[in-house]
């Protein structure tokens, strides 16, 4: 079908004229309304592409929420994981080593959980290393409470079997509480007060008054009492089941060898016999020929409060 030819009337030339220039009046018309639209849609892309749509913001949002949330959780895991390790700690040290029990160990608490491979599938995911991190957390907490679970129902049936053995173990203080003044020095290397050089420490000094109370830690037989050298009047009691304990700068002993005791008998005062700078009671336990940090043993007497005053106390005097 032919385009329409327009005419327009010449009034000079008294006739009609077609009119030029109509196609190519059409063709830029078409080519305005193009760049228009090119224009628009490019606009419309350096927006969504700066700004994003409210479905990007919205997503992106709830990804930062996640992200916190996940952060969360994961300092949760880790304060929990702290407690859990301070209970094993002692697991190793205290308990399972007052009933002559093997420690379990890192590798055994932890069998597992340290195993990269285990966790490779989430790292594929969007924020795969925060689920990783999570999740490995939460398999160490997990496997971690069900050893020690299984460690505590152990402990337990020992216990139930060695009664009489925990009767002899030296588990208290063996000066009062309330006549206490504080722990002078603790097990390990010291600075010696008498000769200013750097010896190892065998037990700790407990300060109190002279004449205070001194106390059997546990069931046991005297084993030695008077004087040595450089611990002045001393007491030495065999509790059997490899345990012996030391007594030491006492003002007065008040049992005899041979004598059998009961836990929290009397068997003694507090004094400065022998090499010492004031009253205090030195205090061992040795296990099976090695001298054995003490302080390990009070968590049987005093309250985890406590014990912790009584570390922070000694820290400071340090």
């Amino acid at each position: 079908m032919s385009r329409k030819q327009y005419y327009i009337f010449n009034s000079q030339t008294n006739t009609y004229e077609p009119v030029k220039g109509v196609r190519r009046s059409w063709g830029f018309f078409l080519w305005v309304l193009f760049a228009s639209f090119f224009m628009g849609a490019i606009l419309i892309s350096v927006v969504y592409f700066f700004f994003g749509s409210p479905h990007d913001e919205y997503l992106k949002l709830e990804n930062e929420v996640l992200q916190a949330q996940y952060n969360i959780l994961l300092r949760r895991v880790d304060d929990a994981m702290v407690v859990l390790e301070d209970i094993e700690h002692r697991d190793d040290n205290l308990y399972r080593v007052v009933m002559q029990a093997d420690p379990i160990g890192h590798k055994v608490r932890n069998a597992g959980v340290d195993n990269a491979a285990r966790y490779a599938e989430w790292m594929n995911m969007s924020n795969g290393r925060l689920v990783a991190t999570v999740t490995r957390e939460v398999d160490r907490l997990a496997r971690n409470l069900y050893v020690q679970d299984h460690s505590f129902n152990e402990l337990v049936d020992l216990a139930h079997q060695q009664e009489d053995r925990l009767k002899h173990i030296p588990a208290i203080q063996p000066v009062s509480d309330r006549d206490l003044k504080r722990i002078a020095s603790m097990f390990g290397w010291r600075i010696d007060p008498i000769s200013g050089r750097r010896t190892y420490h065998n037990g700790i000094d407990l300060s109190a008054n002279r004449g205070v109370p001194v106390f059997a830690s546990g069931d046991a037989v005297v084993k030695f009492t008077g004087w040595k050298q450089g611990y002045g009047r001393v007491i030495e009691l065999d509790h059997g089941y490899g345990y012996t304990t030391l007594y030491a700068h006492l003002h007065k002993i008040e049992v005899t060898k041979g004598q059998s005791l009961t836990r929290g008998q009397r068997i003694g005062q507090v004094g400065s016999s022998g090499k010492s700078t004031g009253a205090h009671l030195h205090y061992e336990i040795i296990y099976r020929g090695q001298n054995i940090d003490p302080i390990n043993y009070f968590f049987l007497d005093v309250t985890p409060e406590e014990y912790d005053r009584m570390i922070q106390e000694v820290a400071s005097n340090q």
